[in-house]
């Protein structure tokens, strides 16, 4: 049996998953390079090939579920521009869906851009560098303060 709060961090990686796979939808089709990003994240937050291909199967409309903190909504915004990049494409839809993200996350569109460039064509910062960019966003780019 499965206890609440296991039940509610079930959830919040679910919910992760549902939102990167909005954006890899978003220009109409998934991209295999894309698909094995998302396994690949999946696996990285625990979860099983299965439960990553339920998500991927389902005929539901995924749109942005807004992470609780600021720490969460920036390992989001981490793994949506690695999504960006996964199939070599930097299609304008993504870029729309990633700047109404981060609309929805309380910060500023800029954001994106600024990120884009950190990522440099899908080569994502170290830990050490993605910690100094999650404190300079929050700085730089929080509209309101949560």
């Amino acid at each position: 049996m499965i206890g609440f709060f296991e039940h509610q961090y079930l959830s919040y990686k679910k919910n992760h998953i549902r939102n990167l796979l909005a954006l890899a939808k978003v220009d109409g089709h998934m991209h295999e390079k894309e698909e094995k990003l998302l396994y690949r994240i999946g696996k990285r937050y625990g979860l099983k090939d299965r439960q990553v291909k339920l998500l991927i199967d389902s005929d539901e409309k995924y749109e942005v579920i807004v992470p609780d903190n600021h720490n969460d909504k920036m390992n989001l915004l981490y793994d949506l521009v690695l999504m960006v990049y996964a199939d070599d494409v930097v299609d304008d839809h993504e870029i729309e869906f990633c700047e109404e993200a981060v609309k929805q996350f309380g910060m500023k569109k800029g954001l994106v851009n600024w990120l884009l460039s950190e990522f440099e064509r899908g080569t994502p910062p170290p830990p050490e560098e993605w910690d100094e960019i999650k404190a300079e966003a929050l700085e730089k780019y929080t509209t309101k303060k949560k």
